[in-house]
């Protein structure tokens, strides 16, 4: 390799660093709100309660791609987790504000231990279609990670989106809820 090539070469190199380091620090180091933060197990009782509601959603994607009008969440785990301080918080980080985030920008981000402990999870049927019994009243997320590569791709494609729910204990039917990342 000549002279020439080798600077042009170093030149790129030098160039891509920052963004390469800066990159990394957004999809894996989290916010000092989320680093401080502790789960409150108190906080989040509500989701072992009896409760009477049922929750019934269908979980999909619209396919960016044209191949298929949607692409359902068959398979997937669903997560019912309760909007508590620490759950908000984290969701503000992960989603920036949004209801989806693409699966190549899904930051790196692990929770507090006892977090999972108090969410429960169901999978997906064929068509995307969920459901949670005996739910107890409170305010819920419902989150789901869609995500698959396209043939001859290297990049995968769709990515994690949630819904916000509401269950008052009133409900004499279902609540019904579409997670689509709309």
């Amino acid at each position: 390799m000549n002279l020439a090539m080798r600077r042009v070469l170093r030149v790129f190199a030098l160039a891509a660093l920052p963004l390469v380091l800066l990159s990394a620090c957004n999809r894996t180091a989290p916010d000092g709100a989320i680093a401080n933060m502790r789960f409150d197990p108190a906080e989040a009782a509500y989701i072992k309660a009896p409760g009477r509601a049922t929750i019934e959603g269908q979980a999909f994607l619209r396919d960016k791609s044209g191949q298929v009008n949607v692409r359902y969440a068959a398979g997937e785990t669903v997560r019912l987790v309760p909007a508590t301080a620490y759950a908000q918080a984290r969701f503000a980080h992960f989603y920036g504000g949004g209801k989806f985030v693409p699966a190549s920008a899904i930051p790196k981000i692990e929770p507090d231990p006892n977090y999972a402990a108090y969410t429960r999870a169901t999978k997906a049927g064929p068509t995307g279609r969920f459901t949670f019994d005996q739910v107890a009243p409170g305010r819920y997320y419902l989150t789901v990670q869609l995500i698959w590569r396209p043939k001859d791709s290297f990049l995968s494609e769709g990515g994690a989106m949630y819904e916000e729910v509401a269950v008052t204990g009133k409900e004499t039917d279902a609540v019904k809820v579409l997670v689509s990342g709309d």
